[in-house]
């Protein structure tokens, strides 16, 4: 008998209302005025929901959604016209600019973690029922086969033009396309001069500046919890400022079959979702689409592997929430996220 919770559903754009694993927290008691005020835009997305607060007088709204729907024909796998989806049906297609920019990331995030992130995924995810397909459960031998057109190594861009060794490897950038898509907006709005902003597409997160009361943007940590109410509760708060954030969980998109759950987090050297006691993990960098993907790849990793890459590694801050032996929260933080912290729970 298999049970299914709303959070099955395939769209990998798909965050909640609560806006995933984390969530901006504003401060509204007495604003300090300054010389322009602050605009606040929402809106949905890419079947999620969009947060962006600058400094300006304009009304950006409308050129912001120009820049997201550019976005989408480009990467959305759900948009049977674009670009990754007319390439994941071997047309013959010139990629742009941004796809060009994810798939080179993406490609450059996989070596360095060996493998733990991997944008040929898509088969695999989509016969997990994670995917941009409806799939049938999968048996060892349809995973073996799968298994077998998913590698990086197994595609090229040459002349804007991506190259398969076998034309069955279908792509699937989930895993970074939210945070790119931050990038993008951040990189727009700092073209028209605002250097004073925030921007969350689905809980990822790009801050620059400070927010309206002169400070840095605090940003909230989610407990990572199935329950949806304890969910919405704040494991930590921490500041941030002129960096990309990203938070990967499989608290959210997952289900139960045979009382056995399964989460939407695919390793893709075994072909099967990952079973560790790792709940969550949130990346800062210095972009948000290496934090996306690198909270998906840590995810994969366990927490050991996922500690020495990130200590190894300065630039980056992270914080991982586990379960330990009792099943109780516990945190994990490199030295730098450590004096980003404002408040524990």
């Amino acid at each position: 008998m298999e049970t299914t919770k709303s959070s099955r559903k395939r769209l990998w754009w798909l965050i909640p209302l609560i806006l995933g694993t984390i969530y901006v927290l504003y401060r509204h008691n007495n604003p300090i005025k300054q010389e322009k005020d602050y605009k606040k835009i929402t809106g949905q997305i890419f079947g999620t929901i969009y947060h962006i607060t600058y400094q300006s007088e304009e009304d950006l709204k409308e050129e912001i959604e120009t820049e997201l729907k550019r976005y989408d024909n480009s990467l959305s796998p759900f948009n049977p016209n674009s670009i990754i989806s007319r390439i994941n049906r071997n047309e013959d297609v010139i990629t742009d600019t941004l796809f060009q920019n994810v798939f080179r990331k993406s490609v450059r995030i996989s070596e360095q973690t060996d493998g733990t992130f991997d944008a040929t995924i898509a088969g695999l995810a989509n016969a997990w029922g994670f995917g941009f397909k409806k799939g049938e459960w999968p048996d060892s031998l349809m995973i073996d086969s799968l298994r077998q057109l998913t590698d990086y190594r197994n595609i090229t861009l040459a002349d804007g033009k991506v190259v398969k060794k076998d034309p069955r490897i279908m792509l699937s950038y989930s895993a970074i396309a939210k945070g790119y898509a931050v990038d993008v907006i951040a990189q727009y709005l700092q073209r028209k001069g605002i250097e004073n902003f925030m921007v969350e597409i689905g809980g990822e997160i790009v801050t620059r500046g400070v927010n309206p009361r002169s400070e840095e943007w605090h940003i909230g940590i989610n407990k990572p919890s199935d329950d949806p109410m304890e969910a919405q509760q704040v494991q930590m708060i921490i500041r941030v400022s002129e960096a990309g954030l990203a938070t990967s969980g499989n608290y959210r998109n997952f289900y139960y079959k045979d009382g056995k759950k399964y989460a939407h987090t695919i390793d893709p050297r075994t072909g099967y979702p990952v079973q560790h006691d790792l709940l969550s993990t949130t990346v800062i960098a210095e972009d948000c689409m290496t934090a996306d993907a690198l909270a998906t790849a840590f995810m994969v990793m366990g927490k050991e592997k996922a500690e020495a890459f990130v200590n190894a590694r300065p630039h980056l801050a992270a914080c991982f929430i586990y379960s330990d032996e009792k099943g109780e929260y516990q945190l994990w933080l490199t030295e730098n996220m450590q004096k980003l912290v404002v408040e524990k729970k």
